[in-house]
Formats: structure tokens, sequence, C-alpha cells
């Protein structure tokens, strides 16, 4: 419920406005549902319009994406970079290559992605891109043509000061490397204007593993401060099974869980013995197959039709790790149910409002995903300042770092959390602790 008027009064512009978006408008009102004590205390945001501008990007682009599949077809798919805010640095956020992405979607990956940048502390401000097109079935030669013509239209409105984007859902280091190649040979330099690349050309060790580790290392301090506990001898349900599942499955695992499930888009696997992820690692990332597999391989584990079904399997612990919207309320009571006492996201808004309402009443800890799936980025951010010094740091002293901000993220969501009367509300305090350093930024640099 937003009572504060101003607040008020913003969203329901943004309703009007924009309301054939719904992802982009749940984005909104959560964060927004936060933010009430902020702008009590802080009328300079209202005088300066923070929130009127905070919700409109500074640029969103939409182009047409032609290229010509491996039957002489002409393809044609819609293209996107939705650049949110540069406040405290250069626009970054990652490319989603899938066919339900739409300009809401964007939208609100992009608004998350302006306060889950803030947390970091580092220099960056908030973008998303992508487009509708399903690299799934595409051979290597489709790909790579679909990712130069992106690039033609995309490379005129990103740069190493301007805009990094990254890799995200379907854009991995394939696509990066298709994706790079063509700016090079359209720009004529070499520079660390995207992220996510192979190590050959200027990437960043840990970084295939950052969001997952990252993941673990939030949930780990959670843990450890608001109830002096661990993942030690707990069990854990990941849904999923892309770098961010594979590598949150063994990171925990590294940390004294078992973890007993993964799941994909057709269904999920249940393993009471703990997930072998060597197994999930040739399935996933040695062949791109389907999960189903893996219960045809190891002889304790069950596969289960519907990947929703993964929420009902019992568990102390549950890190979502698919896509949005995969927690319902129904999912929610029924983790609860059967004892699941902790929920921290590794993929974006996966949880509905109604599913965190759930969390709350039942006093659920609940890390959510701007905070806890910073990791990602977090390294991203790394490996920009790695191209910067034309150096490469170690695996552990880029995981290291990481581990640092991860930490240094809950502790300044805990923080603001107390410092607002809300303390050991996470949600409340990643939102309040992203939103006031970029609003104060704004303030600074005038109307623009």
């Amino acid at each position: 419920m937003l009572t504060n008027e101003y607040i008020k009064r913003v969203y329901q512009q943004v309703e009007k406005r924009d309301g054939d978006q719904p992802e982009f408008l749940q984005a909104v009102r959560e964060v927004f549902s936060s933010l009430e004590p902020v702008v009590e205390r802080h009328p300079e945001y209202e005088a300066n319009g923070v929130l009127e501008r905070l919700v409109e990007p500074e640029r969103a682009v939409k182009f047409r994406v032609a290229w010509t599949d491996d039957q002489g077809h002409v393809q044609v798919n819609r293209g996107y970079r939705i650049q949110f805010n540069s406040a405290i640095g250069p626009y970054k956020g990652g490319l989603r290559f899938h066919p339900t992405v739409t300009e809401s979607v964007i939208k609100f990956l992009g608004f998350e992605q302006i306060l889950k940048n803030s947390l970091t502390g580092l220099p960056m401000g908030g973008a998303k891109g992508g487009s509708d097109f399903d690299p799934k079935g595409r051979s290597d030669a489709e790909v790579m043509r679909f990712c130069q013509a992106f690039m033609t239209e995309l490379q005129r409105h990103i740069g190493q000061f301007t805009d990094v984007p990254a890799g995200d859902i379907n854009v991995g280091s394939r696509e990066i490397g298709y994706l790079f190649g063509q700016y090079k040979r359209m720009r004529d330099e070499y520079s660390g204007v995207l992220t996510g690349k192979d190590l050959t050309f200027g990437g960043s060790l840990a970084r295939t593993e950052a969001t997952g580790y990252g993941l673990c290392y939030y949930t780990q301090e959670a843990l450890q401060t608001l109830r002096k506990d661990s993942f030690q001898g707990k069990t854990v349900v990941i849904s999923g099974s892309g770098n961010v599942a594979i590598f949150a499955t063994e990171k925990a695992q590294q940390l004294g869980a078992k973890v007993v499930t993964a799941s994909d888009s057709n269904g999920y696997v249940y393993d009471p013995n703990g997930i072998d992820l060597d197994v999930v690692k040739d399935i996933k990332l040695g062949h791109r197959g389907r999960i189903r597999e893996y219960a045809d391989r190891v002889n304790s584990a069950e596969y289960h039709e519907g990947c929703k079904g993964v929420w009902t399997v019992p568990c102390d612990i549950a890190l979502p790790c698919a896509t949005q919207n995969e927690i319902d309320e129904e999912s929610a009571k029924t983790l609860v149910a059967n004892g699941c006492t902790v929920v921290c996201e590794g993929s974006n808004m996966p949880s509905t409002p109604e599913a965190i309402q759930v969390y709350q009443n039942n006093k659920v800890l609940y890390g959510p995903a701007k905070a806890a799936n910073a990791g990602g980025v977090a390294v991203s951010g790394l490996e920009m300042s790695q191209n910067s010094l034309r150096l490469q740091w170690t695996f552990d002293e880029v995981d290291q770092r990481l581990k640092d901000i991860m930490t240094g993220i809950f502790q300044k969501s805990y923080q603001a959390s107390k410092e607002y009367g809300h303390e050991g509300d996470l949600m409340l305090g990643a939102n309040v602790a992203g939103f006031t350093k970029v609003a104060d930024a704004m303030v600074a640099q005038g109307i623009l």
C-alpha cells in the first residue's frame, strides 16, 4: 500500500503512461513501497523531481534486427537498449535473447539494475537490453549473423565510457564474442565495451561463477548476521540449471549444504542424495541438453514435468535461479509449510508481490534479487576495471573482491533497514541503500 502523496502521485503517472507494461509496474511498485520513510526524511528529493526522473529512462532505443537463416530466409527480430540512469557511472546492464523479451521486461530489468549497480559500490549506472530472438536450436552461423546484425545497430549507442552491456539469459561467451567482434570491426577500436568476454580477449576470471557464488556469499552473510547460522548441514532447493544455478549449487555445496534439485523450462529433477554437479555441468555446459537427462544418468534421481513443482520439495533454504515470477503465492506457502526459512533470489524478480508477502508474514529471511544476485554485475564492473588497467587479476583476487562486495551489499542493506526503522527487512534496506546513493547524485548534478 502506497500512502505517501508524492510517491502515490508519481506511481499513478507511471500507471497512466505505462499501463501496458506489467513487469515494469511491478518493479516500480515494489521499490516505491520501500521509499516512503526516505522521501519523508528528504524533501529535497521531491523538490528535485527525483522519482519522476528515476522512472523515466534517459534513453530508450528500439530497433529492427534483420538477418538471414541457414535456409536463406530473411528473419526479423526486435532489439532493445534502455539506458535508464547514468547518475553514478556509465550505463551497465545485460543483454537478454529470449522470446519473452518485450519493452516491459527490459524496462523492469533496467530499473532494477539502477539500484543493483548502486549497491555494489562500483561506478555503474543502470541499463538493460536484448531481443526476442531465441538462439535455442539455431546453428552457430545463424547466431553469429544475428549478433552481427544486432550489434550493427547497437554500436552507435554504446561505448567504454557511455554504456557497457554484458550477457544475460541466452547471451553467453559465444554471443558476447560475436557481438564484440562486430563492434570492433565497425568502430575500429579495441576497448572494454562489453563484459562477459572470453579470457583470451579481455574477460575476467570468476565472471562465469560470479552470480551464483555471490548469491551464496550474500546468503551466508545474512545467515551469520541475523541467525548466527550458515549453509552447513542445510537442505537447499535451487531452480534453474544455467550458470547462476550451477555455480550457486557449487558454492552451496562447498559451504556444507546439500542441494537436491535442478530444473529447466520443461521440468525438474530431485536427487535426495544431493545433486551430482559434474553431471549437470556435462548436460548443460557440455552439450546444451535438457535436465531430464540427469535422471537417466543418476539412479537416485527423479524427473518431474513442470518446473513449478520444484517448490514442493522440502528444504531449509530456497534459491530461485531461473526467471521472473517463478514463485507465486501458492508456491511460497508450500515452501513455508515444508520448513523453508530462507529465500534468497538468484534470478531477477523471481517472487511475485504475493509471494513476498508470504515470506514477510512468516518471518522468512528474504534476500531480494537486486541485492542477492548482484555478483554478476559486480564482477562485470571488475572486468571493466581490469580492461582499463590492461591487467588480468587471478581467480582468487576476483573471488575475494566479489565476496567483499556481496558481504558489503548485505551490510549496507541491513544498516539501511535499521536506520529507517525496519530492522531485518532486507528488501526495504536494499531499495533504500541503492536509491539514496543514486538520488543524492541526481540532486547534485541538477535537473537533467
